[in-house]
């Protein structure tokens, strides 16, 4: 670890971000840090530095909600890992954050020496969770089913999803992702498919079960007189 190291960190609290940074500056030297308030940014600076060593991901900011950042991610740059730093810290989150894919869960609690021993944990190829946290007990056969088959939607697929729990049409979401509708519907065709359901409100309710309420994207909303479809408007603090 060192000059060569790059961490992202994503929050969009500027003073979680400072914390963070101050852990990451006391447990590598030298490192190059990047600090992104929103989903756009992180995928911004990971277009521009696909090689990132690390990225420390908090569950609820703007254009993420619950597993579907982390799993977007982990789709998009399964190379690069991923901890994420919340101030949920319900076991059964922590739980499916690990099953999704996370190396790592550091409550926003936590200590910042303790934080430093988690990132440099991760940086050196392990993971880490809180020492009380017991994973040894395998989930229920069908959530365990049900994360596969998310975990198995493709970057694009995972955006369609959380539109797709908004209630949008199929046109609304072409819009949203300047695509076309037979896109939209071979997507949401794909879904199905390997959620092994029947039809859209199957989906939205088989991911709502594993979300537990945090799947939803921010609210979309339409300017008065303006017909557009899927404008996005500021989304809910959390």
């Amino acid at each position: 670890m060192g000059e060569s190291t790059r961490i992202v960190i994503a929050d969009d609290h500027p003073l979680i971000r400072g914390a963070l940074r101050q852990a990451v500056e006391g447990a590598v030297k030298d490192c190059a840090i990047a600090e992104c308030g929103d989903l756009s940014e992180i995928s911004a600076e990971l277009d521009a530095n696909p090689d990132a060593d690390l990225i420390l991901l908090d569950l609820a900011m703007p254009g993420v909600r619950g597993f579907s950042g982390l799993m977007y991610l982990r789709a998009q740059h399964p190379g690069v890992p991923v901890v994420i730093v919340s101030a949920n810290e319900d076991r059964g989150v922590m739980r499916r954050c690990i099953d999704f894919g996370a190396c790592g869960f550091i409550p926003k609690t936590t200590g910042i020496e303790t934080m430093r021993d988690a990132i440099s944990a991760v940086l050196a190829g392990g993971t880490w969770t809180p020492a009380d946290v017991d994973f040894s007990l395998p989930a229920d056969k069908d959530t365990a089913d049900t994360v596969r088959r998310l975990a198995s939607l493709t970057p694009q697929q995972v955006r369609v999803m959380m539109m797709l729990s908004e209630g949008l049409l199929n046109k609304q979401i072409a819009w949203e992702l300047s695509v076309s509708e037979a896109t939209v519907k071979a997507h949401v065709s794909a879904i199905l498919q390997k959620l092994g359901v029947e039809s859209r409100t199957q989906a939205v309710i088989s991911a709502a079960r594993i979300e537990a309420g945090q799947w939803r994207a921010e609210p979309l909303r339409t300017e008065p007189g303006n017909n557009e479809p899927g404008k996005r408007g500021e989304p809910a603090v959390n």
